[in-house]
């Protein structure tokens, strides 16, 4: 009965979504729920399918990758895109495919360089998310996120003692790039904009470190890395989505990882009222609900894997703001102060009155950081 239930209201909750979407937004989140694997059956509606459409939006949301391994499941007679799409849609597929060998190396490397330094090192999200996908490969890669033990003061300081002039901020410096990928060293795996959350959440890295520095896999047949534990993962890359939706926007490649790394955890009854414990201390509540409204509705999620009750109301205010922004908020048609330093923070003003209503903590204090994160920076300016 409790199944039943559940089952009706994602339908409803689908239903819903679907009354406000276009056509070939509404096609798009069908064909991806099939590429993943949350649906078996090819969705009937690709028949209508309006494929340049769709692979603008694959580009714009970094799942080129990810739409190629669905195409490359259905029958020649139901693809119905023509040759020249095809073809360059295969290219960019085994692109990215040659990319993520060239960032397994790195994460490889630049780990094994920090071990005979005398550092352990941890690799956030990119590589390690890459491994909970269906093909590993079909990822659209980034940079290397290492988390780097030993705190700011003595990261930053072996960093410019490589290259002096790398930049620092709040949660990592720059690092000299390794064979033309970008390195990004953590000594904070994340932060949040809210003091009184984020002194929490520095407490909680604090104590689980210790498990993500011992958590070694296998990136491909490359070689080994540490990778984030599941748990850890859960509110590590909830914090690291919700600091990007209230800076410069999201993407559905990032909700993609957290449905995988959803997809991997396995908490019992005691497990997962601590983590929503956890998640209630951090200020992440709201939010949480928002993110399991939208692996519900649109990547078909089952109700069992679930860490908190869907909200519907802040699910849909933050499933616009993706589809409306793109990866990074790289697309976002609202971004009307241009792209210099003052139009940036107007920008950030704007963003700010924008998402208050819904998350008030954060909202509210992102300026007051923003000037406090400026004199953390000149006191830390090389």
């Amino acid at each position: 009965m409790i199944q039943n239930v559940r089952i009706c209201g994602l339908i409803s909750l689908r239903n819903r979504y679907i009354l406000l979407m276009g056509k070939q937004q509404k096609l798009f989140f069908d064909f991806l729920r099939f590429c993943i694997g949350s649906e078996s059956e090819k969705p009937d509606t690709l028949v209508d399918a309006d494929w340049k459409e769709i692979y603008t939006i694959a580009q714009n949301q970094c799942l080129v990758g990810v739409l190629f391994d669905g195409i490359k499941k259905l029958p020649a007679e139901h693809i119905g895109m023509k040759k020249e799409l095809l073809l360059q849609w295969m290219a960019e597929s085994q692109m990215l495919e040659k990319a993520n060998v060239r960032l397994n190396d790195a994460a490889i490397q630049v780990s094994e360089w920090f071990r005979k330094k005398g550092f352990r090192t941890c690799i956030l999200k990119g590589q390690g998310n890459a491994l909970m996908y269906p093909n590993p490969y079909s990822r659209t890669p980034g940079d290397i996120d290492i988390w780097v033990e030993g705190g700011d003061k003595r990261v930053i300081s072996f960093v410019r003692s490589i290259s002096p002039h790398e930049k620092a901020c709040y949660h990592h410096i720059e690092f000299p790039s390794y064979k033309g990928v970008e390195v990004e060293v953590h000594y904070r795996p994340s932060f949040l904009l809210c003091s009184w959350h984020n002194r929490k959440l520095q407490k909680y890295y604090d104590r689980v470190k210790e498990e993500q520095f011992s958590h070694r896999v296998m990136l491909g047949e490359q070689g080994e890395v540490a990778i984030p534990a599941a748990e850890f993962n859960v509110i590590f890359q909830l914090t690291h989505i919700f600091t990007h939706l209230m800076n410069e926007g999201i993407g559905l490649r990032q909700l993609l990882d957290y449905y995988f790394v959803l997809s991997m955890l396995s908490v019992n009854y005691e497990k997962l009222t601590s983590l929503q414990k956890d998640l209630k201390e951090l200020g992440l509540w709201k939010f949480a609900g928002a993110i399991m409204y939208i692996m519900q509705v649109v990547f078909g999620m089952p109700a069992s894997q679930l860490i908190v009750p869907p909200n519907e109301k802040y699910g849909k205010f933050v499933q616009n703001e993706v589809l409306e922004a793109g990866n990074f908020g790289r697309y976002d048609a609202r971004n009307r102060f241009g792209r210099s330093k003052l139009g940036h923070n107007l920008q950030r003003v704007y963003r700010d009155m924008r998402l208050v209503t819904y998350f008030p903590a954060e909202a509210l204090c992102e300026p007051i950081f923003r000037v406090w994160h400026f004199f953390w920076r000149m006191k830390n300016k090389k």
